[in-house]
């Protein structure tokens, strides 16, 4: 019997992930890919929100489910003012942010709008749970150097708590218990210090750290002001070239490892130089996290996408196995771990906060 029905939203620049789980049993899943010139009218990601909505609704048809059957709503969270991590109820005051335009531009803050706009047909709660904003820095980590400039906490929050919460229970412990470095390793790269259930620094996967398949990570700076001020790029440009068409996009054309792999399989010396080069700078910010932590770590956790692959996770674990025990989970399942905190919000409303 279907009595714990939640519907996911999983929103991402250029697809819709949408799944239906009773508890934590996943019922139905649909990955939406929405084209170029699908999107192509629309100036910013908030104007696709009719779009998206409309891609749930017809979801929810083909799957023969009406909206009053549900019994919660929880959406991927955006870019929002700092936050600890946990589950947020989408009231009003959410609501006023996601709407005001005034946030950083990305698909993610279409999750709690969508969840709002179903839930108030159906008279359910809509919620969101660990944003990209999560923020649980302890003051030294965000001075950077240069005042007007402080490190600003924005990572891959959702899965790196989702594969803490895994693999502490797996060994019999609560995240508040143990000290974890978390690599998460996608398109772009969050590498974590997890200490006692609070991620207490992480790099931002846009501003600094290892570069990845499409973002440049950390650059010479003297070099990159330079070429910001030489009149060569607007600033639009600029930017989309450093996240986007970065890391391995810049050197290899490609941001698909696999692929990369493949050219190395075949002889390709530049390949595997570019990619060995990004095993080196992950393990590098791992390194730096291990002293955030004072060496205190329990395990280091590679996850994402290219903890799939089999030149990159051996490479990283030959430079920080001395460490701590390396534990790979690779891939990442955002939307079970959304709904495992609606269903966890369902059983106990005081655990759900307010923004």
């Amino acid at each position: 019997m279907n009595d714990k029905l939640i519907l996911v939203i999983n929103p991402g620049s250029t697809s819709t992930k949408i799944a239906l789980f009773n508890g934590l049993d996943l019922l139905k899943e649909v990955d939406i890919t929405h084209q170029a010139d699908d999107l192509a009218g629309f100036a910013s990601n908030l104007e696709q929100l009719d779009f998206r909505f409309a891609a749930v609704e017809k979801a929810l048809t083909e799957w023969n489910c009406q909206p009053n059957e549900l019994k919660a709503v929880i959406g991927r969270g955006g870019p929002l003012k700092p936050l600890s991590g946990g589950v947020y109820h989408v009231g009003a005051s959410l609501m006023q942010d996601l709407q005001s335009g005034k946030l950083v531009d990305h698909a993610s803050i279409l999750g709690g709008l969508i969840a709002c706009r179903v839930a108030e047909s159906a008279g359910i709660p809509a919620y969101i749970a660990d944003p990209v904003s999560v923020d649980e820095f302890e003051e030294i980590a965000r001075i950077s150097g240069w005042p007007e400039l402080p490190r600003i906490s924005l990572s891959h929050s959702l899965n790196i708590k989702a594969v803490v919460a895994e693999v502490a229970a797996e060994s019999g412990r609560k995240p508040e218990e143990m000290n974890y470095i978390v690599a998460h390793l996608g398109g772009g790269f969050s590498i974590a210090a997890h200490q006692k259930g609070r991620q207490i620094d992480v790099n931002n996967a846009n501003d600094a750290g290892p570069f990845s398949p499409e973002r440049c990570g950390t650059l010479p700076l003297t070099g990159l002001l330079k070429l910001a001020c030489s009149g060569k790029y607007t600033f639009g440009e600029l930017k989309k070239k450093l996240i986007g068409k970065g890391g391995l996009v810049a050197y290899l054309g490609t941001s698909d490892c696999r692929e990369v792999a493949r050219r190395i399989d075949a002889g390709d010396e530049k390949a595997r130089l570019i990619l060995e080069a990004m095993a080196y700078q992950i393990a590098k910010e791992i390194g730096a996290m291990a002293t955030v932590m004072k060496g205190r770590v329990d395990a280091i956790i590679l996850t994402g996408g290219v903890a799939h692959n089999p030149k990159v996770v051996p490479w990283i674990k030959e430079r920080v196995e001395f460490i701590a025990p390396v534990i790979v989970k690779p891939g990442q399942n955002e939307l079970k771990a959304l709904a495992a905190h609606a269903c966890r919000a369902l059983a106990d409303a005081s655990i759900v906060k307010e923004y």
